[in-house]
């Protein structure tokens, strides 16, 4: 990259602070976009549109000097940089791929028609936000929001009523959801033209098995496989617990995973950038079936991945945006045998979550655990009870460890988990 130029990074949070903060030209990066989940830089959804943010942008490129652009953000981010880059003429992920992957319905019929043994079953809720469930429908569902972040209004309805309460959403919660979707949904409009609205709810058949995240990136129309990571739920729940790596998934059936995403990926036009495919393989049957295909790094597996194989997906993801063969960057010596990231949930929310950790604490858990990467997520008020009614609990904090083996990194875990004073999130 020439010295004088500058990249730009786009709703730069959480993962992505730490991720990109530890490059060795982190002097040279700008940041861009709002926080969804503070006041009051998250005021900025009430106005935010893709077109107008993006030409802001590029006409801020020249004077800031930038000649690159990415992003990990979901709601956002990955679209956003993909329109960045097209402006620009800057290598990039191309739009109409990220529309065709963040639009979960589009995405599940490019998906039927290249790798049918691979989709669910699945069709549009014939019904508007709000209005009453449709009769007629055999239960259980796993119902969906056809655009949405964070496994938002995702779960399993098993009765009309069910899914009717599910679908209730007060005057606030309506105005975040259209707000949240209708960027999307006119920039769809203009470039996608998908035949359903992203404003709806789908419905797919409840699927068995465990699930795993297939990460990799394309480089000149190729996809390369990075790693796999086993997502963990809470027993009886569709809540993640923790997401492990090394992975415990049969290699020949990652093989296959990375096979299907080929197809996929291909089919979308997806011919540049990092991908994510969350899939479930059930072993009895040997079925795989997709989940979804993100068009962006999963940002909190990128540190796991540096502490067992030393390569760092935030390094790929600039080289990728420089124009740069992710495969000729080099990889640091592994610092861990193993390595996890612990969620921390709690599901009751007539009760208080456990407390944040005090300084003490804090100061306790860097001292004992020097790896140690802590992220907590306080909320209260209206927050909160969104967070119980859309995901059906409410993540308060998010904690990464290494450890030489699986046996002790899960007893680093409960050990560090004892100092916070929150119960280790091991079933």
């Amino acid at each position: 990259m020439p010295h004088r130029q500058r990249t730009l990074i786009l709703f730069n949070h959480d993962w992505d602070v730490a991720g990109f903060a530890r490059q060795p030209d982190a002097a040279w990066h700008d940041s861009r976009g709002f926080d969804l989940f503070s006041f009051p830089s998250n005021m900025a959804l009430a106005w935010f549109d893709f077109d107008r943010f993006t030409r802001r942008l590029a006409a801020e490129a020249s004077r800031r000097r930038w000649g690159a652009v990415t992003s990990s953000h979901e709601q956002f981010g990955a679209l956003a940089a993909a329109l960045v880059a097209e402006r620009m003429g800057w290598p990039g992920t191309p739009v109409s791929a990220v529309l065709a992957c963040q639009h979960k319905l589009h995405a599940r019929e490019v998906l039927a028609q290249v790798a049918p043994e691979a989709t669910p079953a699945y069709q549009v809720l014939d019904a508007r936000y709000g209005a009453p469930a449709p009769a007629g429908l055999s239960y259980p569902q796993f119902v969906k929001p056809v655009k949405a972040a964070f496994s938002v209004l995702a779960r399993t309805v098993h009765s009309r009523e069910e899914l009717h309460a599910h679908t209730r959403f007060g005057r606030r919660e309506l105005w975040i959801i259209r707000r949240l979707v209708e960027p999307f949904e006119r920039m769809a409009r203009q470039r996608l033209k998908p035949r359903h609205s992203a404003h709806r709810l789908m419905l797919e058949e409840p699927v068995a098995g465990l699930q795993y995240n297939l990460d990799g990136y394309v480089w000149q129309g190729q996809a390369r496989a990075v790693g796999m990571v086993d997502a963990v739920m809470y027993p009886g729940t569709q809540a993640f617990m923790r997401f492990d790596l090394p992975s415990r998934l049969d290699p020949a059936v990652q093989r296959r995973a990375l096979e299907v995403a080929q197809r996929f990926l291909a089919a979308v036009g997806f011919t540049h950038g990092l991908f994510n495919m969350e899939f479930f393989h059930d072993p009895a049957t040997d079925r795989l079936s997709v989940i979804e295909f993100n068009p962006r790094m999963a940002a909190q597996f990128s540190d796991l991945y540096l502490r067992v194989s030393g390569l760092d997906l935030h390094a790929v993801a600039l080289a990728l945006a420089r124009g740069q063969d992710p495969a000729q960057l080099p990889r640091q010596a592994p610092t861990a045998g193993a390595a996890s990231s612990l969620v921390y949930r709690h599901f009751d929310a007539t009760q208080p979550a456990p407390p944040e950790p005090t300084p003490m604490q804090r100061g306790e858990l860097a001292q004992a655990f020097a790896d140690a990467l802590l992220f907590t997520f306080p909320k209260q008020g209206s927050g909160l009870a969104r967070d119980y009614k859309w995901l059906g609990s409410h993540r308060y904090g998010i904690l990464h460890l290494g450890g030489r083996d699986a046996a002790n990194l899960r007893a680093r875990a409960e050990a560090a988990s004892k100092v916070l004073g929150w119960p280790a999130p091991f079933a």
